[in-house]
């Protein structure tokens, strides 16, 4: 018998306590929208703003749904070559600088084995030996190419911006509110988590991290504001076959579930992008390449926990975690 699984990444604790202030008032909203639910949450004069960032996040699923006929990705996946919007250029620009950064950890043109295993579609499927090798041969972000806004692709390979486009919607909602005057407001994009500003009452969000091996609580929590949250983990969505569990986060170099010892990663940053792409890519690369990247690096922090539930939190959010567990701490110069 097979199972099927389905959870939401991130859970926000959002402790609301005390007055309102300049007569700001909260707006809610939730849809659906690129194959998730979409929580919104301002703080605002009126709804104005959360009516357009409503039309906007189902523009961007527009553009990017690669089984939408009217979508750039399904222009450049069906006919291999396409001029496509400035605006996709540049995130598949960005999603291959992440790929650059991370060694192909991350990868868009992992499209195919997704769909292999019916991870897309969800009629899920364990693929053969023969039939993985055959569709890496489409596989490897190098096989894009630029011509301005013409994004051409060979005849075996496909392009999903699964793993990094909400955290670009998360990236345009953030601005466009903050243009439109909003102070306050956090939205959660199936579980990827964007603050904007701090609460209205001044202090900072909270947002909980799931504990990937019981569903039903959290790991930790985290006080951010102005802040990306993002986790990307194995119990977030997989199907069980055979008595074996594989889940949906697939290492571009064997077409396979990523085996790298980790249970869940969250990555926090100033982009969404960043914290999307990243922390898929920091899962697949396992514990000790991910801390080594981060140290390397100056814009993002990130909590890890291992498949034994041992908790790692890098040391540029040490002061803002807060969990029951014992939890050690990641430094730049160990």
């Amino acid at each position: 018998m097979r199972k099927i699984f389905f959870a939401a990444s991130i859970l926000i604790c959002l402790l609301m306590c005390g007055c309102s202030q300049n007569n700001m008032r909260e707006y809610t909203e939730n849809i659906f929208a690129m194959d998730t639910v979409m929580d919104l949450k301002i703080y605002s004069e009126n709804d104005e703003a959360l009516s357009e960032a409503k039309a906007e996040i189902r523009r961007i699923d527009t553009l990017f749904d690669r089984g939408n006929e009217n979508s750039d990705i399904y222009k450049i996946n069906k006919n291999k070559s396409a001029d496509v919007s400035a605006e996709t250029a540049d995130v598949i620009r960005t999603a291959l600088s992440i790929s650059d950064r991370t060694g192909g950890a991350f990868d868009i043109t992992v499209a195919p084995v997704m769909d292999l295993w019916g991870f897309y579609g969800n009629e899920f499927n364990v693929p053969s030996d023969d039939e993985l090798q055959s569709t890496l041969e489409g596989v490897g972000y190098e096989k894009i190419r630029f011509d301005n806004t013409n994004i051409s692709i060979p005849e075996n390979t496909g392009i999903d911006l699964g793993g990094i486009g909400k955290g670009y919607a998360s990236d345009r909602i953030a601005n466009l509110l903050k243009n439109k005057g909003v102070k306050s407001a956090i939205i959660s994009l199936g579980g990827n988590v964007h603050a904007i500003c701090k609460r209205n009452d001044e202090s900072e969000w909270t947002v909980g991290i799931t504990d990937p091996h019981n569903k039903s609580q959290l790991i930790g929590k985290l006080k951010i504001s102005d802040k990306a949250v993002i986790t990307s983990g194995a119990y977030q969505r997989y199907f069980e076959q055979g008595g074996i569990t594989y889940h949906h986060i697939i290492d571009p170099t064997t077409g396979k579930s990523a085996d790298s010892g980790l249970a869940s990663v969250t990555v926090i940053a100033d982009s969404g992008m960043t914290a999307d792409g990243l922390s898929t890519a920091l899962f697949v690369m396992g514990l000790d390449k991910a801390i080594e990247l981060w140290r390397g690096s100056s814009d993002f922090d990130a909590v890890f926990v291992d498949e034994g539930g041992m908790i790692y939190v890098t040391e540029g959010i040490a002061d803002v975690f807060e969990s029951d567990a014992d939890y050690s701490i990641c430094k730049r110069n160990d």
